[in-house]
């Protein structure tokens, strides 16, 4: 299955293109945002579980990155609320599962192989941010491939992220406008190595997951 799967062309989808399908576990439903593979696939999605929904264990040969965006998320690990930022290096095993109910941002098989370090950051805690000048930053990653964090922008700040390795952006409050279109909550954004488009955020700022630098070879997605 091919969505969005040329990396050398800007793609979008807003919250008014979700065309929500249903995986192979009941009760788990997905969006597919981008992919490349069957169901064992290099993908990014937003994945939807129903309360009392599960996957059964399996393991992430590629990795596996997460952003609970609503409800709870669970996993061997525990717990993970709205806000928590999680990464399952290359090799890793869990079953994932929630209680309640959950939405998540789900990026598979896009690590380096010499990822080793698993990653659990609650984003809702203050000290994590960095502030400047009308922008916020809590970092979550960065190596020699890529750069991930979240941003919240004041009302009429422009995004600022390198182009060199490509953008990808994902709309978690707030508004993005740029290029003649309106970016609401929810949107996702992928900008190719070069792309130089200027989002601006909206009236009530914005606030956005950034991961830049991770399409600096279009060639081959990892």
């Amino acid at each position: 299955m091919l969505v969005n799967a040329d990396f050398s062309r800007p793609a979008s989808v807003s919250p008014a293109d979700y065309r929500w399908t249903a995986s192979p576990q009941g009760g788990v439903e997905r969006v597919l945002l981008d992919r490349v593979g069957a169901e064992q696939a290099r993908a990014t999605s937003i994945v939807r579980y129903a309360p009392d929904s599960h996957f059964p264990r399996h393991a992430h040969p590629g990795g596996e990155e997460i952003l609970v965006l609503s409800g709870t998320f669970s996993d061997d690990g525990g717990d993970y609320p709205e806000g928590w930022y999680l990464r399952n290096p290359p090799g890793s095993s869990h079953r994932p599962h929630s209680a309640a109910g959950a939405m998540i941002f789900v990026k598979l098989r896009q690590m380096a192989a010499a990822e080793r370090d698993r990653v659990r950051i609650d984003t809702r805690d203050a000290s994590r941010w960095r502030h400047a000048g009308g922008r916020a930053e809590c970092p979550l990653f960065q190596d020699g491939c890529e750069r991930v964090s979240l941003l919240r922008l004041a009302p009429g700040l422009p995004l600022l992220a390198p182009a060199a390795g490509g953008v990808e952006v994902l709309v978690l409050a707030g508004a993005l406008a740029g290029g003649g279109r309106l970016l609401p909550q929810g949107s996702w954004l992928r900008q190719p190595r070069g792309a130089a488009a200027v989002f601006i955020a909206g009236g009530q700022g914005a606030t956005v997951y950034l991961k830049t630098g991770h399409l600096a070879d279009t060639r081959e997605a990892r």
